[in-house]
């Protein structure tokens, strides 16, 4: 005959059931409320959104198990006590926002207690006791805080602290559920559930159980999608592998954990590296597939970047799946390849600490354009079957080039071109598009393809022109990459080609221009310290459609003297703009024309001003002083007349004093 231990399989209660049948007291051996803290959002944020989900669908969820023993007429929870606590404030939220919290039910959640915590214990039953006002816009924190009921001493108590930060979360995510309390205690949905085990039924003691592995500690991120992806799997019926080793449920446990454990590992875990790994390939994928609108695609792309941990089963289709797949696969062969290859060239910005692999998987604050640059290796050896150096630097220069271009302003500031989910989304399409080329990415581009996206329209341009140029005489290519290089052009040579005034037409290319206005290039604005008041001098000299005032292009008024506040570039960027600008381009490339036969120092002391040049500007150009010791700025300022130039003694000056005349 059965014994009554072996009999005993546990229960599936509701919250409310269990604090109904007895009193829920968490035992000293706790730790404080973990699931509330700061550093626990994306958890305390992923439980949340599971019980929102199972509430707002009518769908039953189950919590795993809650393991404890009842002492003395009180069940103690030895695991589930972070759930438990969870579910006591959702469950006081819902009842006072739903003004339900009568004192039948002030009774029932007055059962959830502390066994030594005196101030968490006295706060929970406080909370319970006392009204609190919900409001949409007001926080319940600070409500709760600022009441007269409340002590400050309680600020203190990390268990409390943590539980006003669930409060806020709930706050925010439970508000505009309709009939909240009556959803979570309906007898007839139970629509939150959990595995009610207690241990003395079982025959099990408090010290064998702590020793045991606990099933009710809260799964990962990545081990919650891992158990729901494979379920997919299953009911989908994607994966039709006969042999089980090569089934994505066994190689998810077997080699590529292998892989990751070996490259990716933190702290002792991969399941953060998993994840993002997965959260960015369904971010690749939205952006390629495109079935979703692009403000829809957009709000995912963002959710994703920020918190990979939102990854979920139902963002994938079958083919994403396929491509996840794939490049796992892809990974476990040619990662250490992959890895190993070193691309010499600058990626500015985008410079990775170690590799793109690393930098998304294991950094933080990865950046899309960072993204982006991983998926074009991945593509690179997912297509090519027999590796060649050459072809995959030049690949991954080109895309060097379209993700390093950005929108300059006058002042330098300069954004990158991939900021943002919607750049990602266009950028994403538009390497997919040219992967197709990548094996011999030059050779691509000068066919002209035929290229969908309309991101980077105008670098994709200058890459075909570029790769025509190369596939017409190879040793153009040295010095197409050595300018691409310099940190001032970045990848985008419109303004070398514009002192050319090349139209295109390969057969007029003028290569002896070609290598000298990059020679005076490098040599004078290839580096940051090339800015220097030489440079400055020298392009005071420089007269472009009659005019000699570089400096025009940048403007603002100086009610001092009532004039006008000039720049003479205060910042390296800043040359970068003006070399983009129509208006202002061609002071440079007059310039540049000027130092294929001379240096900075001889345009200076070889210029004569014309008779018109104001006297005040040939001082500026002749005396070396004024700019090299006297002017604590690069502002100089000119009244209407134009009869002399102060040189101001900061950007925004109040008054006159210490800035110098020149006259």
């Amino acid at each position: 005959m059965a014994t009554e231990q072996t009999k005993y399989k546990g229960e599936i209660l509701t919250f409310f059931d269990l604090l109904n049948s007895q009193k829920i007291e968490i035992p000293i051996i706790q730790r404080d409320y973990a699931q509330g803290r700061l550093a626990e959002k994306k958890i305390r944020l992923n439980f949340l959104s599971a019980l929102l989900n199972s509430i707002k669908s009518d769908e039953q969820i189950m919590l795993d198990f809650i393991y404890g023993s009842s002492t003395n007429e009180a069940f103690q929870p030895l695991d589930g006590q972070q759930r438990l606590t969870t579910l006591f404030l959702l469950h006081w939220y819902a009842a006072t926002k739903d003004s339900e919290l009568d004192e039948e039910v002030k009774n029932i959640l007055l059962k959830f207690t502390y066994e030594t915590r005196i101030s968490s214990r006295e706060f929970c039953n406080a909370l319970i006791r006392n009204k609190v006002v919900l409001n949409k816009d007001s926080s319940p924190r600070e409500k709760i805080i600022d009441s007269s009921w409340f002590f400050l001493s309680w600020k203190n108590d990390p268990t409390i602290d943590a539980m006003l930060r669930t409060l806020e979360d709930i706050h925010d995510m439970f508000f505009e559920v309709e009939n909240l309390w009556q959803k979570l205690i309906a007898k007839d949905d139970n629509l939150i559930r959990f595995y009610y085990v207690n241990l003395e039924h079982i025959g099990l003691t408090d010290d064998l159980y702590i020793k045991m592995n606990a099933r009710g500690k809260l799964l990962t991120p990545f081990e919650n999608f891992k158990a729901s992806f494979e379920k997919l799997i299953r009911d989908e019926k994607w994966d039709t592998n006969s042999d089980f080793s090569l089934t994505f449920a066994n190689k998810i446990d077997g080699v590529w954990t292998d892989l990751f454990w070996k490259y990716f590992r933190k702290n002792n875990s991969i399941d953060n590296a998993f994840i993002r790994f997965i959260s960015t390939i369904i971010m690749i994928r939205k952006s390629i597939d495109r079935k979703e609108k692009l403000e829809d695609r957009a709000t995912l792309l963002s959710k994703l970047h920020d918190d990979p941990n939102i990854v979920a089963v139902k963002m994938f289709n079958e083919s994403s799946f396929e491509y996840l797949v794939e490049c796992l696969d892809l990974l476990q062969i040619k990662l250490a390849e992959i890895k190993n290859v070193q691309i010499l060239f600058p990626l500015f910005r985008h410079q990775p600490k170690n590799d793109f692999f690393n930098e998304v998987l294991i950094e933080d604050n990865v950046s899309y354009t960072q993204k982006v640059l991983l998926y074009a290796q991945i593509e690179y050896f997912r297509r090519v079957n027999i590796f060649d150096d050459t072809m995959y630097v030049e690949w991954m220069r080109v895309v060097r080039n379209i993700v390093s271009q950005g929108d300059i302003e006058k002042n330098g500031k300069r954004t990158d071109i991939v900021r943002s989910p919607q750049t990602f989304d266009g950028i994403i399409y538009l390497i997919s598009e040219l992967a197709q080329g990548c094996s011999n990415i030059y050779q691509y581009l000068s066919n002209s393809p035929n290229i969908k996206s309309t991101s980077a329209k105008e670098q994709i341009e200058e890459e075909k022109l570029k790769a025509n140029l190369i596939i017409d005489k190879p040793s153009r290519k040295e010095i197409i990459h050595s300018l691409e290089d310099t940190d001032l052009l970045r990848g985008k040579i419109s303004f070398i080609f514009y002192c050319l005034d090349f139209n295109g037409i390969i057969s007029n290319f003028n290569d002896e221009q070609f290598l000298q206005i990059r020679d005076a290039f490098i040599n004078n604005l290839g580096v940051e310290n090339n800015l220097n008041n030489n440079l400055r001098r020298a392009l005071l000299t420089i007269s472009f459609e009659e005019n000699f005032e570089f400096y025009n292009y940048w403007w603002s008024s100086w009610n001092v003297i009532d004039g006008e506040k000039r720049k003479l570039i205060n910042s390296y960027r800043e040359i970068e703009y003006i070399i983009n600008s129509e208006e202002y381009r061609g002071y440079f490339k007059t310039l540049l024309f000027k130092l294929i036969d001379k240096q900075l120092v001889d345009i200076i002391n070889d210029f004569i001003p014309p008779s018109n040049f104001p006297n005040w500007k040939t001082r500026l150009v002749k005396e070396s002083q004024l700019l090299d010791t006297m002017s604590l700025s690069n502002y100089i300022a000119i009244p209407q007349d134009k009869s002399c130039c102060y040189l101001l003694k900061s950007p925004r000056p109040r008054d006159i004093t210490g800035c110098i005349k020149i006259e």
